[in-house]
């Protein structure tokens, strides 16, 4: 059902080169090309230019390539509608620190009581959420920032960054840490493009501190392996209290505040105009706040 053209755009888009679009699209160059004139006397429009041996999008091109997007992705959201008939199929996207916490296992016990009802999890950072919900790639997204107006937004819940520590820390022993304590030990963080990261970074700034007063051993992404090596005892770190429940139910870890740092993430479920199943995502959001009181009341 998808225009030729479309198909041809979008490749060469993704190629920068009409011989690479060609062969992966089983037409001659010619034919590439044949296909990217028609589109633009269409449109009355130039939609690439080469540039350093590159064919690139023109400014006309990228809004074209962006609804293109966005019509192949609705195209197979309506695929997958067909395919799956009666049962309701949901893509959510979630970040790496929403797939540390309960939220997959909170969604599998609803699905359980919900058999017309299936999910798609795709992890990724939030930056890439927001794209993917907005080219309709995505049907919902766990978020922990508002940086889109255009789109809808359901608050799922409020979490606060903690020091985690091992056990047999003389910290743990403590009730809060102090930056002073804090400036001793070994830190392991996440990478800073994170929002945990940019969190911990800012919320220091605003009290007239840097990240460049502490000691940072390891920066890394996977927050499993973060906690990890904290049980090893090769470190402390900064994490959302949501990703260490399990581990202090099991008094695997010890979580700390840190005083004077009020690091709260509001998280929020994304999705557009076009999603149609909302009362299904908030019976979830209800299921899911019952079983965070549930699972958080004794940390």
């Amino acid at each position: 059902m998808i225009d030729l053209k479309i198909k041809t755009l979008l490749t060469v888009a993704e190629e920068k080169n009409f011989t690479k679009a060609a062969n992966k699209l089983n037409l001659t160059q010619p034919a590439v090309s044949h296909q990217i004139k028609e589109l633009e006397d269409e449109l009355q429009e130039q939609l690439f230019i080469r540039k350093k041996g590159d064919i690139v999008p023109t400014p006309i091109g990228d809004i074209v390539l962006n609804y293109a997007r966005k019509f192949v992705a609705m195209h197979n959201k309506m695929l997958d509608d067909i395919k799956h008939n009666h049962k309701i199929n949901i893509k959510l996207g979630i970040t790496h620190t929403a797939e540390s916490n309960k939220i997959t296992e909170i969604i599998g016990s609803y699905l359980i009581n919900n058999p017309g009802l299936s999910v798609t999890i795709i992890t990724d950072t939030t930056n890439n959420l927001y794209k993917m919900v907005e080219n309709y790639e995505l049907d919902l997204a766990i978020v922990d920032n508002k940086k889109n107006v255009k789109l809808n937004y359901l608050p799922l819940d409020t979490d606060y960054l903690v020091c985690v520590v091992n056990n047999n820390s003389p910290l743990a022993k403590k009730k809060i840490v102090t930056l002073k304590e804090l400036k001793k030990e070994n830190l392991i963080l996440r990478l800073d493009s994170s929002y945990t990261r940019k969190l911990f970074e800012s919320t220091l700034e605003s009290i007239n501190e840097s990240i460049n007063s502490f000691k940072i051993i390891l920066e890394l992404d996977n927050i499993e392996t973060i906690k990890d090596l904290v049980r090893k005892d090769m470190g402390v770190s900064i994490l959302a209290k949501n990703t260490c429940i399990d581990e202090v139910n099991r008094k695997k870890l010890t979580i700390l505040p840190i005083e004077n740092l009020s690091m709260v993430r509001k998280n929020y479920i994304i999705y557009t105009d076009y999603f149609n199943y909302i009362d299904n995502v908030k019976e979830l959001i209800n299921h899911y706040n019952k079983e965070m009181h549930i699972k958080t009341n004794n940390v």
